[in-house]
């Protein structure tokens, strides 16, 4: 039978790809639910040419224009944040693709969990913010949490077969970002158009500029720690410029395992959808004589210290990852609207994490908060 798909953000970066996957597969997959926040015109041409049973527009003021557009195809519309922690129950829905970036991610997440459907998690921010709450009702529920980061599907694909006390670390892979050689005077420098034109991914601003900043893989750090369940001393971060080792991992005898491929983030999305099973693609294939070198280094955390910030509030526990991440997604939203410098994201990070109230053990309730104030002092600091 085909699995149903629900794709939350489906007009964003992993959104349109996974929808690729989908069109590619027929018999495999259809698309049962497409939502997004505010790209109606997008979300309405998805849908005609998609046909789901149901959309969700968050922005409730562009709830008539795609009503109106959709209901002759008697596709359902419904409008709202509320609207998403709903639609996931579906019982049509067999598949949850969380695509929704930033914070907006988690309470969807954490409903479809409850719902006890499979998730595919594109939205790190969830595990990052949320990960001891996430991962308790992940088991509570029985429920499998599939990784469509590249990194972190690489891993997961690594770790198939293989004893969790097998396991000696884990090695992400960071291709180090447009400035990856840059000194800090010229990162004085940098702008917003520059700091989007990623070396080797094509991916959504928000993310890109994380890339840029090194913040993308200290999040995926805190992701690696509760998908894996394995400690932060037990992680490291290497760059490798190409992109064609996605991430790999070392067991107690000393051998390591890697996942290689070409950069193409429907690989690790089709891998998601299709798990257990592996499905043909026509994937551009990775050719041994194009790609002679591949090079390894150490990230520099002085130049680059959001990902220190990670490691530090991986460590320290509690709410910090959550200020963390509500610090990030603020000045990176300035910085694409360009009111702050590229070095100065760093600062105002640095001073969320040393003046937001820390909590050792927060509720969800206390995350919510946690989120707020962050995100107050980070505007009052642009």
């Amino acid at each position: 039978m085909k699995k149903r798909i629900a794709i939350l953000g489906s007009t964003g970066s992993i959104g349109t790809q996974a929808l690729e996957v989908i069109s590619a597969h027929p018999d495999q997959f259809e698309a049962e639910v497409l939502t997004a926040n505010n790209n109606h015109k997008l979300l309405i041409r998805q849908a005609i040419t998609h046909k789901p049973n149901v959309v969700v527009i968050g922005n409730e003021a562009l709830y008539e224009e795609v009503f109106e557009a959709l209901n002759p195809l008697n596709i359902k519309v419904y409008a709202g944040e509320k609207s998403l922690g709903q639609i996931v129950s579906m019982e049509s829905i067999d598949i949850v693709l969380m695509a929704l970036v930033g914070f907006s991610g988690l309470k969807p997440t954490m409903e479809a969990i409850k719902a006890k459907k499979q998730i595919a998690l594109a939205n790190k921010e969830c595990l990052v913010v949320a990960g001891e709450i996430l991962t308790h009702l992940v088991m509570e529920n029985h429920v499998d949490l599939i990784p469509v980061d590249s990194e972190h599907s690489a891993i997961f694909q690594c770790l198939t077969g293989e004893a969790p006390s097998s396991v000696e670390k884990l090695i992400l892979t960071a291709s180090g970002g447009p400035f990856k050689d840059f000194s800090l005077s010229e990162l004085k420098k940098v702008n917003k158009q520059a700091a989007l034109k990623h070396p080797n991914w094509n991916m959504g601003d928000k993310i890109t500029i994380d890339s840029a900043t090194l913040m993308n893989k200290g999040l995926e750090v805190i992701e690696a720690r509760w998908l894996f369940g394995i400690a932060a001393e037990q992680i490291e971060v290497v760059i490798h410029p190409q992109s064609i080792i996605h991430s790999m991992v070392q067991f107690v005898d000393g051998s390591i395992k890697a996942q290689m491929g070409l950069p193409d983030m429907r690989l690790p999305i089709q891998y998601a959808l299709s798990y257990p099973r592996r499905i043909s693609s026509n994937f551009e294939r990775f050719n041994f004589q194009a790609y002679n070198t591949l090079t390894f280094e150490q990230p520099d955390i002085k130049k680059f210290r959001n990902l220190a910030f990670a490691f530090e509030a991986l460590k320290s526990g509690g709410n910090k990852s959550c200020i963390l991440n509500a610090a990030n997604e603020e000045v990176v939203k300035a910085f694409l609207e360009e009111k702050i410098s590229f070095l100065r994201m760093p600062e105002i990070i640095e001073k969320c994490l040393s003046s937001v109230s820390f909590i050792q053990s927060p509720s969800f309730i206390d995350l919510l908060e946690t989120d707020k104030e962050a995100r107050a002092i980070s505007k009052e600091m642009i």
